[in-house]
């Protein structure tokens, strides 16, 4: 069995930036960078190589077209629920090594971010996007309950915590992502930086100008989510009318379940909701006919 190789790590050695770490994302032979278990082992692998000498982390993309372009959906239709729940509980638990590291974090989006992708992006503590080389806008979101499914990567309590939560919460319960527009006017990013070029040493900026305010806070959980005191009240309040309002399906259902477990009992307990249900809906005659018509329309 061939070891699992970390990901290449670039840090400054001195000046101003000295110290900071970026990683890159890759899959060779894939134009794009899709979340499955062989990458998700690889992020495990570059995070626990890092060394304590590291005062920030820039998480990338080396492909030209996106960030990340979400989970692997076939293989995740090949799995049986125990091995779907178990990929999913692994997956949380890498990210969730990004929440933990003990300095500012930044996610480098090139490019579409969905799904996965989103949600790994939303455990550092900034997003700072840049427009797209091509210069087409791009999405951003979490497109999952358009496949009649939800997150399983904490999206539900992460997007409604960089947005505002009604929209967030809607978006996420019907499935529709932002544009790179519309992100930019939902002040979903932290930071934009106004060229591809610039935008890695944008983020290192971000850093440096975060490093000055202190370390970050860790208590176990992203440090933009739900349940942060400065969160919590604008999202429990924006609850009662989304209940009048989203979709009679079992998607939106799914999506205010987990919000709910995290206002009311924490992230882990917001994370065991997501992985049960997103189990769950992938098995339903309307998630696997969602799901089979999206295959069906990829390979035409």
């Amino acid at each position: 069995m061939n070891p699992i190789q970390p990901f290449p790590i670039e840090m400054d050695s001195d000046g101003p930036f000295a110290g900071i770490v970026v990683v890159r994302l890759e899959q060779p032979g894939s134009p794009v960078v899709v979340l499955d278990f062989a990458l998700i082992q690889r992020i495990e692998a570059t995070l626990r190589t890092i060394r304590g000498s590291a005062t920030g982390f820039i998480l990338a993309s080396a492909s030209p077209r996106v960030f990340i372009a979400g989970a692997d959906l076939k293989s995740i239709q090949a799995m049986t629920d125990p091995e779907l729940d178990a990929y999913l509980a692994y997956g949380q638990r890498v990210f969730g090594l990004i929440s933990d590291l003990p300095f500012p974090t930044v996610a480098a989006i090139n490019g579409a971010a969905l799904g996965g992708g989103l949600e790994i992006a939303m455990h550092c503590d900034a997003l700072v996007a840049a427009p797209s080389a091509s210069g087409k806008p791009y999405p951003v979101g979490l497109p999952e309950a358009g496949l009649s499914i939800c997150p399983g990567w904490g999206g539900t309590n992460l997007l409604p915590a960089r947005m505002d939560p009604a929209d967030a919460i809607t978006r996420t319960a019907v499935g529709k992502p932002l544009t790179y527009d519309e992100a930019i006017a939902a002040q979903l990013f932290d930071a934009v930086a106004q060229t591809p070029e610039s935008l890695i040493p944008t983020c290192k900026q971000w850093i440096v100008a975060q490093r000055a305010k202190g370390l970050p806070d860790r208590s176990g959980a992203p440090s933009r989510w739900i349940g942060h005191h400065d969160r919590k009240a604008r999202v429990t309040a924006a609850i009662p009318a989304l209940r009048e309002t989203l979709p009679a399906t079992d998607s939106a259902r799914a999506v205010l379940a987990a919000v709910a477990a995290g206002l009311e009992s924490g992230w882990q307990a917001a994370l065991d909701v997501e992985r049960k249900e997103l189990v769950r809906l992938r098995s339903t005659p309307t998630g696997k006919a969602a799901i089979e018509a999206f295959f069906a329309k990829t390979q035409k």
